[in-house]
């Protein structure tokens, strides 16, 4: 099953979530809550049921705070920064400050950019600095000065889960606190998205201004709804400027007359609130109790797992007693009162080097363990523990890296770090499954003979505690879903075709003689030569290979190569990292027949046209490939029967459009001869993927060594789904490559393939083994780059070209043979 460790990105529902709420929407009327119909009645009482439940979880009244839904909490933090009474630079009054602490969210930090536009000044406050405030305490005189002022700090950090006091509020309210040495009032904004997802807030003792919440971090579900609870002596000094439906006691259309109802919800609640999801809520609150006994008891829970994890995770040793991890923490996790139930890390190799983070998720991912990595939208709390300066964040931006990517490493150095989180359905199971982990990928037999064997072994068998709380309602959990090995029988092998398509003989010679002028090895080492030996094309991404001897080329690449793909009931892509059955659905071209022909185990073989289907009845979708957007259109009701039989789920087989490809699929690369743009099939990254034989057998000794079965060479190119298989005479010597030609085609290298995970399933029978792309890692130093992207120079003739098996290649060396990966936020695996 899975092992989910993301609970500070998302709680997950219980079954029993859902069912009290469909059965609710089942016996209920729900209206829209601005009418004054029996239903809509019934809605606005439920909403207002809800806001005072929502109170009462955090031990406040509505005499002392209102409740004004958002749509999660980045949205009531926009809501803070346009409706605070600012006052700008350039009064007669001292102007306005927004401090914030650099360990804050960026929906935090990025509340600056309203300031700006009003010209108030906002000023960072590192988290050593505000300790130190109390030397920065006004003189008398100066306290009485009511300019407004706005401190945001976290409750818990997302980034370390450290808690900060939550005492600042009333020392900075009452002035024994001053984050700057300015006239005025201050106001405190806690932004407690994290920390009430695992932790109780008694807002009738810690009476901050503000607070944004989002509900799915709690709950799991709804997603998509937060709130902002405003502290009533504020309220009236908040100002709005745009009125949306449900906000006016009245206006007038043709004159500036506009006056607010007198609610402060419904004041800033602009147009219909989400009441369905608003409904959810109170049964979020009910499940909650009724499962875990209340956020005291959780925030119990879940320090004890995060205490647990800490103390192993941090004992680990190499046989050299080099760390295994680095642990970004600011407490020695002793208090849950000062640390919350997250862990922040990064992997170390032996030497003290630190292993990217994006290489630990892909091996988390093999074993079914979902972790967070990044700098989890926190680049103050990153810069802080990794060490990153101001400078590394515009050199990292300038070498390609931005937020989100799975470029991990820049010159050696960590752009991010692995997370780990505990919510109220973790067990220890899942500590132990996680730390198993580590120590399978990281330390081997010799290493544990260490003294922390014995801990180790107490890993194992350790149960909890006795008088660890422990929530008893299992059965009432919504099963998380779980990702079987499946026992699949081996396939057809992958058929082999030829095909005789040649463009007319003179202008072949034509081109083949200008790209060989340019195109001579001279800077190559040896003189023996390197050849094609396979020729394969995906005509369904992430379907099985069909191999030829020799095919057609177009500007997009091999003819029809990755032109379907099959996606699920929402239109999304469904690939072998969700469905490793789609690698033994076998698809071949026939070109004389003009169909494609698709085969199955079990199943009646069906063919698709490859006449493109441009009647009206084609409706054009939009889809998207690797944050691409793409035109496609749908092949019909027969096909998406046939794969919703196969794989066992609803599916559809959609096809790129052909009129479209060039305007909504393309890959802008440099270098390119006077082509500013490539266009692109349904493919992740590059036109082609090449790869060598001698780099295949050098790999094939060290995945051998792991595995109990002999390993065919034929077995280990398929599992890299390569479209070019080259011979060269040294192992890796297509990472030194700028450009090549082969034959009348000219190519160039565009970047390596970063491997995922699909390489760990067998081609023939869909059965993974994580032992590959751990070897691969093991075998690369760490990194898990196999193989070359090619891009086509564009072709000179009007007629297409042939690649062809048996053909030479004809390679150019780079300058600089440090070869970079393409930068994009998304794994660079071949579909």
């Amino acid at each position: 099953g899975i092992t989910y460790l993301d609970h500070a990105g998302s709680a997950l529902f219980p079954e029993s979530l859902l069912k009290a709420f469909t059965d609710d929407l089942r016996n209920n009327v729900y209206g829209n809550p601005h009418s004054q119909n029996i239903s809509s009645k019934l809605t606005y009482d439920t909403i207002e049921h809800v806001r005072y439940r929502i109170l009462q979880h955090f031990h406040t009244t509505a005499e002392d705070y209102t409740i004004i839904f958002t749509s999660g909490c980045t949205a009531a933090l926009k809501l803070v920064a346009e409706a605070f009474p600012w006052i700008p630079e350039g009064t007669k009054q001292p102007s306005s400050r927004f401090c914030y602490l650099t360990d804050s969210h960026t929906s935090v930090v990025g509340i600056r950019g309203i300031t700006a536009s009003m010209n108030v000044l906002s000023v960072p406050i590192k988290p050593k600095e505000i300790l130190l405030s109390e030397e920065s305490r006004l003189p008398a005189e100066e306290q009485n000065c009511t300019t407004p002022h706005l401190f945001s700090y976290p409750a818990q950090s997302n980034f370390s889960g450290t808690k900060y006091p939550l005492s600042w509020i009333q020392d900075i309210k009452s002035g024994k606190l001053c984050p700057i040495k300015i006239p005025g009032k201050w106001f405190v904004l806690l932004d407690a998205a994290s920390y009430v997802s695992s932790s109780p807030l008694d807002l009738g003792v810690h009476q901050a201004d503000f607070i944004p919440i989002s509900f799915y971090k709690i709950f799991g579900f709804p997603t998509g709804l937060g709130a902002l609870l405003v502290n009533n002596r504020i309220a009236p000094l908040l100002r709005k400027t745009y009125f949306g439906g449900g906000t006016a006691a009245a206006y007038l259309a043709g004159d500036d007359f506009y006056f607010p109802r007198k609610s402060i919800a419904e004041r800033f609640e602009d147009g219909t609130v989400s009441f369905l999801d608003i409904i959810a809520l109170k049964h979020g609150f009910d499940v909650l109790e009724k499962l875990t006994g209340g956020m005291e008891k959780i925030k119990q829970h879940t320090f004890v797992l995060a205490h647990y994890t800490y103390t192993v995770l941090s004992a680990l040793k190499y046989a050299n007693g080099a760390p295994v991890v680095r642990i970004y923490s600011d407490t020695d996790f002793s208090n849950p009162d000062v640390q919350g139930p997250i862990i922040n890390f990064n992997v170390l190799d032996e030497n003290g080097e630190v292993i990217g983070f994006s290489e630990v998720d892909k091996m988390a991912s093999l074993y079914n363990i979902h972790v967070r990595t990044g700098c989890f939208c926190n680049t103050g709390a990153c810069q802080i523990h990794l060490g990153i300066s101001n400078e590394d964040i515009q050199r990292n931006l300038q070498a390609g890296h931005v937020c989100g990517d799975d470029i991990d490493l820049v010159d050696g150095r960590p752009t991010g770090s692995v997370r780990i989180s505990f919510g109220y359905m973790s067990s220890f199971e899942d500590a132990q499954t996680f730390l198993k982990f580590i120590i399978a990928t990281r330390l081997s037999k010799s290493d544990t003979e260490i003294p922390f064997q014995s801990s180790i072994t107490k890993l194992t068998t350790e149960s909890v505690p006795d008088d660890h709380p422990s929530f008893n309602n299992a059965d009432e959990l919504s099963p998380v879903p779980h990702i079987w090995d499946r026992e699949l029988r081996n396939n057809s092998s992958v058929t082999k075709t030829t095909v005789n398509w040649q463009p007319p003989e003179a202008e072949t010679e034509s081109i083949r003689a200008a790209v060989s002028e340019t195109a001579v090895p001279t800077c190559r080492r040896g003189g023996k030569p390197i050849t094609v030996t396979n020729i394969y094309l995906y005509p369904i991404k992430s379907c099985s290979a069909f191999e030829v001897t020799e095919w057609p080329v177009e500007n997009q690449g091999l003819l029809y190569d990755r032109n379907w793909m099959v996606v699920n009931q929402n239109g999304v892509c469904i690939t072998q990292k969700q469905e490793p059955r789609l690698c033994l659905v076998n698809p071949s071209i026939d070109l004389e027949q003009k169909i494609m022909v698709i085969q199955a185990e079990g199943m009646d073989p069906i063919s698709v046209s490859l006449e493109e289907n441009t009647g009206n009845e084609a409706a054009i979708c939009e889809s998207k490939v690797c944050s691409h957007r793409v035109k496609t259109y749908d092949c019909g009701e027969g096909i998406a029967g046939w794969f919703s039989l196969f794989l066992g789920r609803p599916c559809r087989l959609i096809r790129q459009s052909s009129d479209m490809k060039n305007r909504s699929h393309q890959k802008n690369t440099k270098g390119l001869a006077s082509a500013t743009n490539i266009s692109l099939s349904l493919v992740n990254e590059a036109q082609y993927l090449l790869i060598n034989v001698a780099s295949i057998l050098q790999l094939k000794e060290h995945i051998s060594a792991r595995l109990e079965e002999p390993l065919e060479t034929d077995e280990l190119i398929r599992r890299f789904r390569a479209n070019i298989v080259i011979r060269a005479p040294e192992s890796f010597e297509e990472e030194e490559w700028a450009e090549i030609s082969i034959g009348a085609l000219r190519f160039q290298v565009v970047g390596p393939c970063s491997r995922c995970q699909i390489i760990c399933i067998d081609q023939q029978s869909g059965e993974r083994n994580k032992e590959f792309l751990q070897s691969l890692s093991a075998a690369r130093g760490r990194k898990t780059n196999f193989g070359i992207y090619l891009m086509n120079q564009p072709l000179r003739s009007s007629f297409p070209d042939t690649l062809s098996v048996g053909s030479q290649v004809l390679p150019v060396l780079k300058e600089n043979t440090e070869i970079q990966p393409p930068t994009s936020s998304e794994e660079k695996c071949s579909g």
